[in-house]
């Protein structure tokens, strides 16, 4: 079976696959869980609100396009009905408050990024999948699997 990707504009994908970005957020939800491909898009998000979270140690990370650059587990989906309740988790979003559009958007939570080898392919909108990816195998720390 081939693995499941989400293509994921830069210097996003990059901060997900760094475990800056813990939720990636959409405006349509998910019942998908499990394992999740990080794609960096081949169009960067060049404003300065999305800049501004790029640092030195992750120039390289961030500046990759066209291809898969992590991995991350899918694990909850998140339903944010206010400004208010979408503001409360802008440290694990990234986004400012006024990015909030009723009447509602939808956080991918995100969790155990890790880095892949960049593996060239195109992306799709929504959720696709990626023919000749290594799979996505999550390993957790031996803590967390009980």
């Amino acid at each position: 079976m081939n693995p499941i990707a989400l293509s994921i504009r830069q210097p996003w994908a990059g901060l997900i696959v760094a475990g800056r970005k813990r939720i990636e957020v959409r405006t349509w939800p998910t019942h998908l869980r499990g394992p999740l491909l990080i794609h960096a898009s081949k169009t960067p998000d060049q404003r300065p609100e999305a800049l501004r979270h790029v640092t030195p140690d992750l120039a390289a990370l961030c500046a990759l396009a066209g291809g898969v650059i992590g991995r991350v587990e899918l694990i909850e989906c998140r339903e944010y009905r206010t400004r208010a309740a979408f503001a409360a988790e802008a440290d694990r979003h990234l986004n400012a408050p006024g990015w909030f559009v009723p009447p509602a958007l939808y956080g991918l939570v995100l969790a155990h990024p890790v880095p892949l080898p960049f593996h060239h392919c195109s992306g799709q909108t929504r959720f696709f999948t990626v023919p000749g990816a290594p799979e996505p195998r999550i390993i957790l720390p031996p803590e967390t699997a009980r």
